[in-house]
């Protein structure tokens, strides 16, 4: 599977996609097609972590005040499932591969 997801509000976003082909992926934008439990059980098998999926920058992590918290990895799923912005963006699934964030590393072959 080769699969995309976004956020078009996104500037980091924009800019990756701007620079790669994707006429070969599919393009999920998350906040009008929020991402499924199947959809994230299938990253975490990839990537054998909800955390490395969650984003420490979404407003709502300082809001919520998470950073004096003690999450768990079924925190970071419960609440990437409940809120789109707390999932890193773009995750770029090439098949086996993750690319998570706008870091070049790749997560998971």
């Amino acid at each position: 599977m080769k699969k995309i997801y976004y956020l078009k509000t996104c500037d980091t976003c924009r800019r990756i996609l701007k620079e790669m082909d994707t006429s070969t992926y599919i393009l999920q934008e998350i906040k009008t097609e929020p991402i499924t439990v199947q959809q994230l059980e299938e990253l975490h098998k990839l990537t054998n972590s909800y955390e490395v999926l969650f984003s420490r920058r979404a407003k709502k992590y300082k809001e919520m005040d998470l950073k004096n918290q003690t999450l768990t990895e079924q925190d970071y799923r419960q609440l990437i499932l409940d809120e789109y912005t707390f999932l890193k963006r773009p995750v770029i699934v090439n098949n086996t591969e993750v690319l998570v964030g706008n870091t070049k590393k790749l997560v998971s072959l």
